[in-house]
């Protein structure tokens, strides 16, 4: 079974890498774990009038494996195979391609992640990600 498990570092999205820990656990079939950081970039556009790109590039890859750090170590813990992708963009499109590219059967992710005010106006994440991905999308709080 493949799960991708994108995570933002939040307490949601760290009980949602224990669940797949829990779940790889008591698998009787083979489970590997795709972690991903997605980063959206529209809100550093004025920042990237005054810093170079390949700062803002580091910036968030720093950021992102800081954010992933903890969900791999609830892998690791749990000796579940798992690798790592760094995307930037829109956040749900980047979840879903990278679902569909690599053909996942499910998406475990946190109900809640981090929120903005754009959030509270659209709706979160989690609510995108369910409505237009083709593979099971499981919620965990």
């Amino acid at each position: 079974m493949k799960i991708l498990l994108p995570t933002d570092g939040s307490k949601s999205s760290l009980n949602a890498a224990k669940y797949v820990a829990k779940m790889a656990k008591n698998s009787r079939s083979p489970v590997s774990v795709t972690l991903i950081s997605v980063h959206d970039d529209v809100g550093l556009g004025h920042v990237k009038q005054f810093v170079a790109s390949d700062v803002v590039d580091d910036y968030l890859r720093e950021v992102s494996e800081k954010e992933l750090k903890p969900a791999q170590k609830i892998l690791d813990a749990a000796r579940v195979k798992h690798s790592m992708a760094i995307k930037r963009g829109h956040i749900a499109e980047e979840i879903i391609k990278l679902a569909n590219k690599e053909k996942v059967d499910m998406i475990v992710m946190g109900a809640k992640g981090r929120t903005s005010f754009v959030d509270m106006l659209i709706g979160s994440v989690a609510q995108r990600i369910s409505s237009s991905a083709k593979q099971p999308v499981l919620l965990v709080k």
